[in-house]
């Protein structure tokens, strides 16, 4: 299906960026455009500008302090992020990223753009939530951090309001991680996944078994002792065509175990 007639703009600059959003209030940021310009042909959404973030410089660096803290412009693609010897920093986030759709996906899809869709079957939300990221939100009232824990608010919600923007993700430094999914497909989004890291603690994100990301935090990395504190965190996960709420319990039992395991082995 054809496109509904949308205006175009492409900043320079953050400054200019959220100009264009407060002049506009129908207007949406551009990232990868993976999923919005497939939601557009839909008909599900019609922006009245989109405002590409491509050329502006400053969302899409990658850099890694001292301590191992790593800062990710929000414009960074998938294949950036996996290529990048900074980003080896915190092994998990390449090896999620490898998961995620295909090559041509990858080339263009961002960081940013997969957790501003707030999909509940996307990788990396859950990811960033159980590694304690924090999330750099960019307005008209000036800039503030949100943890990823708050980021997300619902199905397809974030709270990155009207006029602002998600200008890095600032990840913890760590190793101790792990990740496991069941796909629908090869390439496909998740039916269920789990990210897991047991850097002083173990604490497990749960995705696609609720609106947003179920956080669980087990007494140790023993199988049963993770699988015991899925079942009694009481998650009420979705039924669809591609898996009943009770198999999806059993999967999220499932998948933590095999991340938290995963992650005891020091990712």
């Amino acid at each position: 299906m054809l496109l509904s007639e949308v205006g175009y703009a492409r900043p320079a600059t953050l400054e200019q960026a959220l100009g264009v959003l407060a002049d506009y209030p129908g207007a949406r940021a551009l990232a990868g455009g993976q999923t919005l310009v497939n939601v557009m042909k839909a008909r599900a959404a019609a922006p009245d500008v989109l405002v590409d973030l491509a050329g502006i410089p400053e969302l899409r660096g990658i850099e890694l302090a001292a301590d191992g803290t790593l800062e990710l412009g929000a414009m960074i693609t998938y294949s950036e992020l996996i290529a990048s010897p900074e980003a080896r920093a915190r092994p998990i986030l390449g090896e999620v990223c490898t998961q995620i759709a295909d090559v041509q996906v990858r080339n263009r899809g961002t960081i940013g753009g997969n957790v501003c869709s707030s999909d509940p079957t996307n990788h990396l939300p859950p990811l960033l939530v159980a590694l304690g990221a924090d999330f750099t939100v960019v307005g008209p009232g000036g800039e503030r951090t949100v943890p990823a824990q708050q980021f997300f608010l619902g199905v397809y919600m974030t709270a990155a309001g009207q006029g602002e923007l998600l200008t890095k993700i600032t990840v913890p430094p760590g190793r101790s991680d792990g990740f496991a999914s069941v796909p629908i497909g090869v390439d496909g989004t998740c039916i269920v996944n789990a990210a897991a890291t047991v850097n002083g603690g173990v604490r497990v994100a749960l995705g696609c078994v609720g609106a947003t990301p179920v956080v669980v935090d087990a007494e140790s990395t023993d199988a049963d002792a993770v699988r015991g504190a899925v079942r009694d965190s009481a998650i009420d996960p979705p039924s669809d065509v591609h898996a009943s709420a009770e198999y999806r319990r059993h999967l999220a039992e499932v998948v933590a175990a095999r991340a938290v395991e995963q992650a005891g082995k020091g990712g």
